[in-house]
């Protein structure tokens, strides 16, 4: 899988070859499109992989984190009921916020550390009050939340823990799979992410319920995917009627089955792609760790490095137009990080949340932050490019 970028410096790139064409191709020569035995097998190869005992493949990364969070309060087992409280961190997603208001849990916003990007978990054990019941923790553009510390705050408090951990395939803290600390952990084959199925997202869980739950959930809250005896609703053994009994408020997810074949190609590259992700950030490190005007992201366990982030200080805080117009003169792509503080979005007045305090490190994320590609192949000139750019603001 050797690839190079031609000029200038993308936010992000294909990880296909050959074998992914011949995978479409065998497909097509089937005849089956929908969802069939090629996302089946996906989701039972990729649970394996990453370490957890059942997989839900669905159309994007965004319906994987509705899906967790409907399966959550659907089931009878977890204490998550509309008009509870869940806690956030202030910088991530969208598609992380909005399946919470859809189902009437109330976010409560905390601030980020500075370093990590993650939630400060300091700040999250002192937000916990007594209507608080779950935590929906995101591992930040590749780098893992410090789990070994949240699960034991999550246990102390009963709180119930869900990963959306869309940016962070890969990612591992202690040798386990981010994406697996939690009683669900989503993720993302979108395009620019570090395995892309054209779109796609799965869900990984240990917990049977939740696993058939969601098989009902994907695919309009009907009986037609589970077993005869199963733990959502038991099938008569009529088929006429069993295939169109509707038991949950479902929804349609399905993936195709193309993205389920894609993604069998996908996951054996998936150890030469972390690695050459986290060569990449060995260089990064070294040229712009030590810069008095730049802070990068601190490494918690074994970062998967989506990309390589920075906020302006110093010199070059307040700045943030003018780097990026250098930036983009020189080919170089750049977004946000993520998608900034997000409690300063309109869109947050629509949006079931708690009392929104101070959030200063976010709000710096938002004004001084930005973000510039990894890849999976050796990028060492394109970081020389980049810190050839950033050296002219030195001055």
């Amino acid at each position: 899988m050797q690839q190079t970028i031609g000029e200038g410096f993308p936010l992000a790139t294909s990880t296909w070859d050959s074998k992914e064409y011949e995978a479409l191709q065998s497909v097509i020569t089937s005849g089956r499109f929908t969802m069939g035995p090629e996302v089946k097998a996906f989701e039972s190869e990729f649970s394996e992989h990453f370490g957890a005992r059942f997989g839900v493949m669905v159309n994007s990364g965004s319906s994987a984190n509705l899906l967790t969070v409907a399966a959550a309060v659907l089931s009878p087992h977890i204490r998550l009921s509309p008009g509870d409280e869940v806690l956030v961190p202030a910088v991530s997603w969208p598609t992380t916020f909005y399946p919470l208001h859809q189902y009437g849990l109330t976010m409560r916003f905390v601030d980020v550390d500075v370093d990590t990007l993650n939630v400060d978990l300091d700040l999250l054990e002192a937000s916990i009050g007594p209507n608080t019941r779950a935590v929906f923790a995101v591992s930040l553009l590749g780098n893992p939340v410090d789990f070994e510390r949240l699960l034991r705050i999550c246990e102390e408090h009963d709180l119930v823990l869900i990963e959306d951990n869309c940016e962070s395939l890969g990612a591992t803290l202690g040798g386990r799979a981010t994406g697996t600390f939690g009683v669900m952990g989503t993720f993302s084959t979108f395009f620019s992410h570090h395995i892309a199925t054209m779109e796609g997202g799965l869900v990984v869980t240990d917990d049977e319920y939740l696993y058939q739950a969601m098989l009902s959930l994907r695919a309009h809250g009907w009986t037609r995917d589970l077993e005869r005896q199963n733990l959502i609703h038991d099938k008569t053994g009529d088929p006429f009627a069993d295939s169109f009994r509707f038991v949950l408020p479902g929804y349609n997810l399905r993936p195709l089955e193309m993205s389920g074949a894609l993604g069998r190609e996908q996951l054996k590259k998936v150890p030469d792609i972390i690695a050459g992700r986290r060569a990449n950030a060995l260089i990064f490190r070294e040229k712009f760790g030590s810069r008095e005007n730049l802070r990068i992201q601190r490494e918690t366990g074994e970062s998967s490095w989506f990309g390589f982030s920075f906020l302006l200080e110093g010199s070059l805080k307040g700045r943030r137009a003018e780097v990026v117009e250098a930036l983009t003169q020189a080919n170089i792509e750049s977004r946000p990080i993520v998608a900034g503080n997000f409690a300063r979005n309109p869109v947050v007045k629509h949006l079931r949340t708690a009392e929104i305090g101070p959030l200063p490190v976010a709000d710096l994320v938002d004004d001084h932050g930005l973000f510039v590609g990894n890849h999976h192949f050796p990028i060492a000139e394109q970081l020389e490019l980049l810190d050839e750019v950033l050296t002219q603001f030195d001055d």
